[in-house]
């Protein structure tokens, strides 16, 4: 009974975690990153020297910020979320790198990895039905 209950609902605990990642990345961690400006855009941006890319630290440091903000914003919409999740597991891993170049703790450099989880499993996952994507691409595939 509750076995069938959950595999019923199962689209609802994907939009629990889209939910649940998104508040955060929109409210906290994307808005801090891009209300900071170039200044913290080339601290971001640094991270691509573990990549041996030593040039466009503003930019790339943007693009991670706007990655957090707005692909924030389209996970908790459940719009373009593949997509969305794609960019924010790459900054995800990024900021794993970075942690483990830092030598810091490893509890410190595992958030960053478990968040690379979470944006795997919806680059895999998607959005589930209870999101813009299912509205609007369900709509799409039944006129073609």
């Amino acid at each position: 009974m509750i076995k069938n209950f959950l595999l019923k609902y199962a689209d609802a605990g994907i939009l629990f975690i889209r939910i649940g990642i998104g508040i955060p990345f929109v409210f906290v961690y994307g808005i801090m990153k891009i209300e900071g400006g170039p200044e913290m855009w080339q601290m971001i941006g640094a991270a691509m020297s573990n990549l041996k890319i030593n040039f466009g630290h503003v930019f790339f440091g943007f693009l991670a910020s706007a990655s957090e903000f707005f692909g924030g914003i389209l996970i908790l919409l459940g719009l373009f979320t593949r997509t969305a999740a794609g960019f924010l597991a790459f900054t995800m891993l990024m900021a794993f790198i970075t942690h483990l170049s830092m030598l810091d703790p490893w509890h410190v450099a595992m958030h960053p990895m478990e968040l690379f989880g979470v944006f795997m499993g919806l680059v895999f996952a998607g959005a589930g039905k209870y999101s813009l994507d299912n509205l609007i691409f369900k709509r799409n595939k039944t006129k073609g």
